[in-house]
C-alpha cells in the first residue's frame, strides 16, 4: 500500500518513547559500525604485526585486507543466522546480541597478541574475531530496520530507517576521526607498538555501554502481539521468504546495490582517488571525505523524511536524477581548487543521502512474520556480491577509463531511475503497510 492510498486518518507524532527507541538504535548501530570499519583505518600497522616480518610488505597488505573482507563475506550467514532467531523468537533478543557480539570480538582484537609472541596462531586469531564482527554486523542493520519500523506509525516508517542510516554514518565518521587523532597524538613508532590498539578497546567499552542502554528498548508491539497469539511461522523463515516472497528479494538486492555502490565508490574509495588522480595530499583528502560525510548524515536522515511524504517512486526517480548530477560534476571538477572540492562533496553528500529511502521499501517488501529474515538475506547477499565487487570493478575499469568511477554511478542512477519508475507503476503490489498501523489491522482481523 502506498501513501497516497494509506489510512486516511492522520498519522500521530512521534513521541517521545518513539525519539528514545530510535536515539538508542542508531547510537548502538553508529558504535557497531566503528567497531566494524575502524580495522581498515589500522591495514598497514596490522599487517605488519599479525604476518612474518620476512613476508614482503605488498602481500601484508593483501592479507591483512583479505581478512578486512572476511568480515564481509560472513556476514550473508551471520544475517540469516540471526534474522531466524529475530522471527521465532523476539527482534530484541537478536538486537541486544548483535551489537554484544561485536564489542566481545572487537575487545578481542585489542588484547590480542601479534605474532611476534604467538606466532601463525596471532592472524588465525585474527580472522577469527574478524568473522565474529562480520555476523554481528549482517544482524545489526536489517535488525535495526526491523526494530524501528515496527515502532513508529506508518507515516514516519522512512524518517525512521532514515534517521537510522544517519547512525551508521555517523559511525564511519567517527572511525576517521578517532584514526585522526590517534595518528596526529601518536608517532609511529608508538602507534605500532600500543596505540593502535586504543580505538579497538574504545570500540568494545562503547559497545558494551550501548548494550547496556538497550536493556530500556521495548519488544516491537507488532512481534508481541504475534507471539501472543501464536500467529509467529512455524516454518524455516528463509524458506517462506525464497518461496513467497521472490520479487521483494529481488527489488530489495537491487536496491542495496545502490546503496552498498553509492557508500563504497563516493565514502570509502574516494579518500584514495583525490590523492591518486586528483593530486591532493592525504590530510586533504581525509578532510574532505569527513565533510562529505557529515552531509551525507544529514541527506540520510532528509531521504526518509521526504520517501514519506512523496512515496518510493517519484522519490527514486528525482533522487536518481540529482544524484547523477552531484557525482558526476564532483569528478569532473573536484580537481580544480579546494574550495570547490568541499562545496561539491557537501553537495555530492546531500545527494547520495538517497540511500536514506532504500529501507523505507525493503521493510515494507516483506510481512512482519518473516521481514527479519527477508531484509537480511536480501540485505547481506546483495551486500556481500557487489560490495565486495564494487571496489574490484572500479579498480579494474580505471586503467581503460579515468573517469570509470563517476560512469559507474550514472549507472547506478540509472538503476535507481528504473526501480523508481517501477515502484510508481507497481508499489502498490510490492509494498504493503509496516508500522504501528500493521499491528491495528493485525488486531482488527482477529476481531
Amino acid at each position: 500500500m502506498s501513501p497516497t492510498t494509506a489510512s486516511p486518518a492522520a498519522p500521530r507524532r512521534l513521541t517521545s518513547q518513539d525519539f528514545r527507541t530510535l536515539g538508542l538504535s542508531a547510537l548502538g548501530g553508529a558504535l557497531e559500525f566503528y567497531d566494524f570499519i575502524i580495522f581498515v583505518f589500522f591495514a598497514t600497522v596490522i599487517g605488519g604485526l599479525f604476518f612474518p616480518p620476512d613476508m614482503p610488505d605488498w602481500l601484508k597488505l593483501i592479507q591483512t585486507f583479505g581478512i578486512f573482507a572476511a568480515g564481509y563475506l560472513v556476514r550473508p550467514i551471520g544475517g540469516i543466522v540471526l534474522a531466524h532467531f529475530g522471527d521465532k523468537f523476539g527482534r530484541k533478543r537478536v538486537f541486544a546480541f548483535s551489537i554484544l557480539l561485536m564489542a566481545l570480538s572487537t575487545l578481542g582484537m585489542a588484547a590480542m597478541p601479534t605474532y611476534a609472541s604467538i606466532g601463525i596462531a596471532a592472524p588465525v586469531l585474527l580472522i577469527l574475531m574478524r568473522i565474529l564482527q562480520g555476523a554481528a554486523i549482517g544482524g545489526e542493520v536489517p535488525g535495526a530496520w526491523t526494530f524501528v519500523a515496527e515502532h513508529v506509525p506508518f507515516r514516519r516508517v522512512g524518517f525512521a530507517c532514515g534517521f537510522l542510516c544517519s547512525g551508521l554514518t555517523l559511525g564511519i565518521l567517527l572511525g576517521s576521526f578517532i584514526a585522526t587523532i590517534i595518528n596526529s597524538v601518536f608517532t609511529p613508532e608508538d602507534v605500532a607498538a600500543y596505540a593502535w590498539r586504543i580505538p579497538f578497546f574504545l570500540g568494545g567499552i562503547f559497545g558494551l555501554v550501548a548494550v547496556y542502554l538497550r536493556r530500556w528498548l521495548q519488544e516491537t508491539p507488532i512481534f508481541a502481539e504475534m507471539k501472543e497469539s501464536r500467529s509467529l511461522t512455524h516454518e524455516l523463515p528463509l524458506k517462506a521468504v525464497l518461496r513467497d516472497y521472490p520479487r521483494g528479494v529481488i527489488i530489495s538486492m537491487l536496491l542495496t546495490w545502490i546503496l552498498s555502490a553509492g557508500i563504497v565508490v563516493t565514502t570509502l574509495m574516494t579518500a584514495t582517488f583525490l590523492q591518486k588522480l586528483y593530486g591532493y595530499t592525504a590530510q586533504q583528502s581525509l578532510a574532505a571525505t569527513s565533510f562529505g560525510t557529515l552531509f551525507l548524515i544529514f541527506g540520510t536522515a532528509a531521504a526518509g523524511a521526504i520517501i514519506d511524504r512523496t512515496g518510493s517512486g517519484k522519490f527514486f526517480v528525482f533522487s536518481s536524477i540529482f544524484f547523477a548530477a552531484a557525482t558526476f560534476a564532483f569528478y569532473s571538477y573536484a580537481a580544480v581548487s579546494l574550495t570547490v572540492l568541499f562545496v561539491l562533496y557537501a553537495i555530492m553528500g546531500l545527494a547520495v543521502g538517497m540511500v536514506g529511502g532504500v529501507p523505507y521499501v525493503m521493510v515494507r517488501a516483506f510481512p512482519a512474520r518473516v521481514r527479519f529474515t527477508g531484509l537480511s538475506f536480501s540485505y547481506n547477499v546483495s551486500y556481500a556480491i557487489f560490495g565486495g565487487l564494487t571496489p574490484l570493478a572500479v579498480a579494474s575499469l580505471l586503467p581503460v577509463n579515468p573517469m570509470a568511477h563517476a560512469y559507474y554511478l550514472l549507472f547506478i542512477a540509472a538503476l535507481a531511475f528504473v526501480l523508481g519508475l517501477y515502484l510508481l507503476v507497481k508499489g502498490d503490489s510490492v509494498e504493503a503497510e509496516v508500522g504501528i498501523e500493521e499491528l491495528t489491522d493485525r488486531l482488527a482481523q482477529k476481531a
